[in-house]
């Protein structure tokens, strides 16, 4: 449980991060909370020669209405999103997840780039984001580029992100219609997700049901041919191949998704 030898080096602001990234090659990886790097360094499943601290880039943290869109910048911590009015108002799902995520002292500490970038199919956020729409901007030796949460979670805990690229803002359109709803099945409060599911709207989006998070798009198609919620959430392990795991093997799983479709789905519709 002790991580390989490492160089620890912060960064004041974007430009010296990247600057930083570009120095040390591939071999350099960004910390931002730590709660997902740290552990899997202890493990040595991760063994960066140089650690890149930007957590205190306060460039990188806030919360603002862009009018078409909010941003978010990607050091905002859990909390931070969790309280912010505007969310509340404009994205109501976004700041209930994040307020679900772990602990007080995770969320005070973990921020939504970190989640993001991390890309655990069983966090919350992703699965949220991906629901929400979002798009994700990374900035690298090249520039800016806006990468769509579709095409942003590649593999498990793989991202589109490219080496010397650093997560800088979360876009997220508003929402023109729809209730919301995010629904999750733990052991305790504070574990991972064995299953979940966010909805905004006929958006459907699962947590923890195969090695991304998913698109649910066998219940979104039936929900726009017009199927009740419970019918559409028959519907909702269509096409999942979710892990098998002390915590419930893959047909629990696929019953919790088709439960918990049903359950948000209707929360959602009485929001709207």
């Amino acid at each position: 449980m002790i991580p390989a030898t490492f160089t620890y080096k912060r960064a004041a602001s974007v430009d010296e991060a990247l600057g930083l990234a570009a120095a040390d090659g591939e071999d350099a990886k960004f910390l931002a909370g730590g709660h997902s790097l740290l552990p899997l360094m202890k493990l040595r499943l991760a063994v960066p020669e140089t650690l890149i601290d930007i957590g205190r880039i306060r460039e990188l943290s806030y919360v603002r209405d862009e009018g078409t869109h909010i941003a978010v910048g990607a050091l905002t911590s859990h909390d931070e999103v969790a309280r912010s009015g505007l969310l509340a108002n404009e994205l109501p799902l976004l700041a209930h997840a994040a307020s679900q995520v772990g602990d007080p002292q995770v969320r005070h500490r973990g921020t939504i780039g970190g989640s993001l970038a991390h890309a655990d199919p069983a966090a919350d956020l992703p699965a949220v984001i991906l629901g929400l729409g979002a798009s994700l901007v990374a900035r690298g030796p090249s520039g800016s580029r806006e990468i769509a949460a579709s095409d942003f979670f590649r593999d498990l805990f793989e991202t589109a992100l490219q080496p010397g690229e650093l997560l800088t803002e979360i876009r997220f359109p508003k929402p023109q219609s729809g209730g919301w709803s995010f629904q999750k099945f733990t052991k305790r409060g504070i574990d991972w997700a064995i299953v979940g599911v966010a909805v905004q709207g006929d958006s459907v989006a699962l947590v923890n049901m195969g090695s991304t998070p998913l698109r649910a798009s066998s219940v979104e198609q039936a929900l726009a041919a017009g199927a009740a919620p419970r019918d559409a959430a028959a519907h909702a392990a269509d096409g999942t191949n979710p892990p098998e795991d002390f915590n419930g093997g893959r047909e629990y799983r696929q019953h919790l998704a088709r439960v918990l479709v049903g359950r948000a789905l209707e929360e959602a519709r009485s929001r709207s």
